[in-house]
């Protein structure tokens, strides 16, 4: 067979012979190897930032399960904490106390945060007002945690004169805000115009077709915001030793000091007593598993439609 191809005739029988391309020569060779390897060097590199990331979670959850499981008993979860230098306890009221405490800062911020989003995205856009938000929203983002305890320590404990659950809740709701207002307008500006203009045309009122067309389409995504907002205050203490201050005894009252898991876990951490120290990881293991139990069942139930008003 000859090296060089054979000369075709141009579409139509019309026009001079032309050579087709020749895809074995040593140039072409070049540049599917070139491209190839070059494939390959950033699939591997995709991956190798993937376990990057995924390793430092594995590796933390694995050291607090190696020192903190073997502390995890009965005792833990349905005892209060016990008197110094007395071995046992558990952390049953702190664990309720951040039940409380989060449950609190979940109604209180995600309301706020979700409607926040939706003034920026369906009613506040080129205004005044809207620029200001989305700034505020920014700034307070990367504002430390402890100067929001101090905001809440100012605004509501000085106030009242005492500490308690509802100060420590408006606290970690302040820090809940600003990460679900930009999730929930960024969210919001995915959804597509038209079918914004569908529901208009049909004759259906901007607040319902915010309310049944763009909140459940973008739905999926505020969730995982509400979820990351959720998870960054969960586990914040600097808030608390402002607010809730702890407690080493059951409380329900919402104006009352209370226990929280963050609160007890750096008490005994600090402490020197290796009792303390051995709860204190136990604690920290309970608090992870806290988090990412509520997690996933957020996402299982969105998965599912529960949460996006599906029939």
């Amino acid at each position: 067979m000859s090296a060089n191809p054979t000369p075709i005739a141009a579409p139509g029988g019309n026009g001079p012979l032309r050579t087709p391309t020749n895809y074995r020569t040593r140039a072409m060779r070049l540049n599917s190897a070139r491209r190839y390897g070059m494939n390959h060097l950033v699939t591997g590199l995709a991956v190798l930032s993937t376990v990057l990331v995924i390793v430092p979670l594995v590796a933390i959850l694995g050291y607090l399960i190696f020192k903190g499981a073997s502390s995890l008993n009965l005792a833990f979860f349905t005892h209060i904490p016990a008197p110094v230098g007395e071995t046992g306890g558990g952390m049953a009221n702190a664990m309720l106390g951040s039940g409380i405490i989060l449950a609190l800062a979940s109604s209180m911020g995600i309301p706020v945060g979700i409607a926040a989003g939706v003034y920026l995205a369906e009613y506040g856009r080129g205004k005044m007002l809207a620029m200001a938000v989305r700034f505020t929203a920014d700034v307070l983002n990367g504002i430390p945690s402890i100067v929001m305890g101090l905001a809440a320590y100012s605004l509501i404990v000085m106030r009242q004169m005492h500490f308690s659950a509802f100060s420590g809740g408006v606290a970690l709701a302040i820090m809940m805000v600003p990460t679900i207002t930009r999730t929930t307008e960024e969210m919001l500006m995915t959804v597509p115009h038209a079918i914004r203009e569908a529901a208009l045309g049909l004759g259906v009122p901007k607040w319902r077709t915010v309310v049944s067309v763009s909140l459940r389409t973008a739905s999926p995504g505020i969730i995982t915001g509400c979820m990351l907002a959720f998870a960054r205050v969960a586990g914040e203490t600097a808030p608390l030793l402002f607010t809730a201050f702890g407690n080493q005894f059951w409380s329900f009252k919402l104006n009352e000091p209370i226990a929280a898991l963050p609160l007890q876990i750096y008490v005994y951490a600090i402490s020197p007593y290796d009792e303390w120290h051995r709860l204190a990881w136990a604690g920290a293991l309970v608090l992870i598993l806290m988090i990412m139990v509520s997690v996933s069942l957020v996402r299982i139930y969105a998965a599912r439609g529960i949460l996006k008003g599906a029939s």
